[in-house]
C-alpha cells in the first residue's frame, strides 16, 4: 500500500512533464515555421478555379450535393429563415405521426475535447443501459462530439459501437506525425499530423446503414447537426446530416464522413478538410475544421431561440443536456519560467476557460428560451491523468467512471458550478 502512491505519482507527473514536452514541440515547430515562411517565397500555389473558396458576397448562397437545407450558418449571421423553415418542417413531421399534439423535446449538446470524449460515451452508454435516456429531438456535436452524436442520435445498436470506439481507439487510430517531412513540409504543408487513420475509423462505422436510419429518424422529425468552422468565410457552420442522409445523393455518405472528420480537425495538429460546394452557378472548395475556433459545444443558434419561445410551439416543454467533455475546476501545475513552457500553458489556460464560458453562453440561452438546463462534465473525483491525447489506458478508466455513474442516474447540474453557489442559496 506505501509502495503504490508515490508510483502513481510520479507516473502522473511524467504524464503532465510529457504533455507539456508535446506542446512545447509544437510551439517551438510553429515559431520555426513563421521565419521560413517569411524567407522563403516559393509558397503553396493559390487556389484557384474549382479549388477557389466562395466569395463574402454570395456566402448564403452556398449549398453542398445541390441541396437547400443541408447547412446553415451558425452565428449572429445565421440563415435565420432557412433555419426556421427546417424546424417547422421538422414539427409538422412529428405533428404527422403524434396526431398534433407535441410531446416533450430533449436536446442533447455533446462538446469537444478529444480523449476526454470517453466521459460523454460513458455517459451515454450507462444512461441509455438504464432505459431512462429519452430519444432526442435534437443532437449537436462538435470535434469529438461530432463522433459521438450519431450514436447517442441513433441509439440502440449504435451504443455497442459507440462502446467500443471509446474503449479501443489509441493516438495511432487518430493520426500519424508528419515530422519526417521536414521544416519545409512542416511549414508548407497544411498541418503537422495526417488523419487517415480517423477518416478510417470514421468509415468503418458511418456507412449506408448509418445513414438509412438517420433519414427514417429524421423522416420523425428529429434533427442531427455537426458542426465546423469555414476558415475561408470565418464562419461556424452548421451540417444537417438528416437531409444529407433523406438526400439519397450517391456521395451523401462520403460528405458525412468528411463533415465529421472535419469537426474533429484541430487547426495546425490536423489537416484541414476541403469540402466540394456550389454558390451562384459555380463549383467551389471550402476549407472546413474543427469549429472548436469559434465554440466548443453548440445547441441552437440565437435565431432559432427566438422561435422556440414565440413561436407557434412556444410553450412546448424543453429540456436540454449538454454534455461537457472535460473538467470545469483549474488544472493546478508548476509552470517553469520559460517561453514554450509559458506559451503552452497560456493557451490550455485559454482554451479551458473558452470552453467554460460556452457553458455559461448555453445556460443564459437556455433560461432566455424557457428550456430545462441539464450540464454534465469531468468531475474531481475523477484523478487519472493522460500521457497522451488519446491514452488508451486513460479513455477506458473515464468511460467506465462515467458509465457507472450514468447507469447510477447521474445528478446533472442545473447551472454551471460559477452560477451553482447561488442558485443554492
Amino acid at each position: 500500500m506505501h509502495t503504490r502512491a508515490p508510483l502513481n505519482a510520479d507516473r502522473r507527473r511524467r504524464g503532465k512533464v510529457y504533455s507539456v514536452s508535446l506542446g512545447g514541440l509544437f510551439i517551438l515547430l510553429a515559431v520555426c515555421a513563421l521565419f521560413v515562411y517569411v524567407a522563403v517565397e516559393n509558397r503553396p500555389a493559390k487556389r484557384e478555379g474549382n479549388f477557389a473558396s466562395a466569395p463574402a458576397y454570395i456566402a448564403d448562397q452556398v449549398t453542398v450535393l445541390g441541396l437547400p437545407n443541408a447547412r446553415f450558418w451558425a452565428w449572429f449571421d445565421t440563415q435565420g429563415p432557412l433555419l426556421i423553415h427546417e424546424w417547422e418542417q421538422a414539427e409538422e413531421r412529428e405533428r404527422a405521426i403524434t396526431g398534433g399534439s407535441l410531446p416533450p423535446a430533449s436536446y442533447l449538446a455533446v462538446s469537444g475535447g478529444g480523449g476526454d470524449g470517453a466521459f460523454g460515451a460513458g455517459l451515454l452508454c450507462g444512461w441509455f443501459d438504464t432505459g431512462t435516456m429519452p430519444t432526442f429531438k435534437l443532437v449537436t456535436g462538435v470535434s469529438t462530439g461530432s463522433m459521438i452524436a450519431p450514436f447517442a442520435f441513433l441509439r440502440g445498436k449504435y451504443m455497442e459501437q459507440l462502446r467500443k470506439i471509446y474503449t479501443t481507439i489509441s493516438d495511432k487510430d487518430i493520426r500519424t506525425m508528419r515530422a519526417l517531412n521536414g521544416l519545409y513540409g512542416v511549414v508548407f504543408g497544411d498541418a503537422l499530423a495526417d488523419t487517415a487513420p480517423l477518416y478510417e475509423l470514421i468509415s468503418r462505422y458511418v456507412n449506408e446503414q448509418m445513414l438509412a436510419d438517420i433519414t427514417a429518424a429524421y423522416k420523425k422529425g428529429r434533427l442531427l447537426l455537426i458542426a465546423t468552422a469555414s476558415l475561408d468565410q470565418q464562419r461556424p457552420v452548421l451540417w444537417n446530416i438528416g437531409a444529407i442522409a433523406a438526400s439519397g445523393h450517391p456521395e451523401a455518405v462520403e460528405l458525412v464522413r468528411k463533415l465529421i472528420l472535419a469537426s474533429a480537425s484541430i487547426p495546425g495538429a490536423f489537416p484541414p478538410v476541403m469540402i466540394n460546394v456550389e454558390a451562384d452557378g459555380r463549383h467551389y472548395q471550402e476549407m472546413n475544421v474543427d469549429a472548436g475556433v469559434v465554440a466548443q459545444t453548440f445547441l441552437y443558434p440565437v435565431y432559432l431561440g427566438y422561435q422556440l419561445r414565440t413561436g407557434p410551439s412556444h410553450d412546448r416543454e424543453r429540456h436540454a443536456y449538454i454534455i461537457r467533455n472535460s473538467r470545469l475546476d483549474p488544472d493546478w501545475a508548476s509552470v517553469t519560467r520559460d517561453f514554450l513552457t509559458i506559451t503552452q500553458r497560456s493557451v490550455a489556460t485559454m482554451v479551458h476557460y473558452l470552453g467554460y464560458n460556452d457553458m455559461l453562453r448555453l445556460y443564459e440561452s437556455a433560461r432566455r428560451d424557457h428550456v430545462d438546463y441539464n450540464l454534465a462534465f469531468i468531475e474531481t473525483d475523477f484523478l487519472k491523468k493522460k500521457r497522451e491525447a488519446f491514452d488508451p489506458e486513460y479513455m477506458k478508466e473515464l468511460f467506465d467512471h462515467s458509465f457507472a455513474k450514468g447507469q447510477q442516474g447521474y445528478a446533472w447540474h442545473k447551472a454551471p458550478p460559477i452560477y451553482e453557489e447561488t442558485l443554492d442559496r
